[in-house]
């Protein structure tokens, strides 16, 4: 399975994981069959508010799961009908959310979760 985690900068699994999905510069991969760590660049850094493109941002690398501090509903609902679940993240490490996703303690996001124009109560980290 392929978690990805948007980060700020890449410290690999000593990433903190990134409050905002379309706004991450970089995504860490952890691939839990192969027990390895990839980096991915933003490729849709720049989009307009709202109009984020998750394939895109990934650089159309797929992956299985999303977790992540905050994202829009645009990017939910692109993510889960390419099949992949998105949940919402601690404060704190890639590894420590690694840990949490494998505990099965992280809630899974739905549309009613997502961010609306960053006015609070999107639950970002």
């Amino acid at each position: 399975m392929k978690i990805c985690f948007p980060v700020e900068s890449d410290k690999g699994l000593d990433s903190e994981v990134f409050g905002h999905f379309g706004s991450a510069p970089l995504f860490v991969v952890f691939d839990t069959k192969a027990n390895s760590v990839s980096t991915i660049n933003n490729q849709d850094l720049g989009h307009v508010h709202g109009m984020c493109n998750p394939l895109k941002a990934l650089n159309g690398k797929m992956v299985d799961a999303i977790v992540v501090g905050g994202i829009g509903a645009g990017a939910i609902n692109k993510l889960n009908e390419m099949g992949i679940n998105v949940y919402r993240a601690s404060k704190g490490s890639v590894q420590d959310n690694i840990g949490l996703f494998e505990a099965h303690t992280l809630s899974e996001m739905r549309v009613e979760h997502a961010c609306g124009g960053h006015g609070g109560g999107c639950g970002h980290l």
